[in-house]
């Protein structure tokens, strides 16, 4: 990511979720904000062609499904952001969504990511098997 000191362990996804859920006893969990930063300052080949983020969703979200087949109550997931955004710390200096922004003229450009995601809610592409396709196909 575009943070030192934070790690990619989706593994660590799967293993919280099904802590809470025996913790307190199958209570309903609802993940409101995972999402993988880039810096702002990255080439537009590589904002748009966000290899890494869908790499960090596709782990993510099979170590999270693979809790939900154990028996987790997740209700709910939602990818940390829609749209590149100002974050209250790093300002504009990071981005973390799925649509690129212009922050100069405010379009937005879809990203593999958004493309990947898309695709991944309507079942058409595994979780097991991630097939890379360039943003602007």
């Amino acid at each position: 990511t575009a943070f030192d000191g934070y790690y990619d362990v989706p593994e660590g996804m799967e293993q919280i979720v099904k802590y809470v859920n025996q913790r307190y006893k199958n209570t309903p969990l609802y993940v409101t904000e995972n999402g993988y930063s880039q810096h702002s300052n990255d080439t537009m080949d590589k904002l748009i062609n966000d290899v890494e983020r869908v790499n960090y969703l596709h782990g993510y979200l099979t170590c999270l499904s693979s809790a939900v087949r154990k028996g987790a109550n997740v209700r709910g997931y939602f990818v940390w952001s829609i749209i590149d955004n100002f974050e209250w710390t790093f300002g504009f200096t990071v981005r973390f969504g799925l649509y690129h922004v212009d922050y100069g003229t405010q379009k937005r450009t879809p990203k593999m990511s958004a493309k990947w995601y898309r695709d991944f809610l309507m079942g058409s592409r595994p979780t097991d098997q991630v097939q890379m396709l360039r943003a602007d196909s």
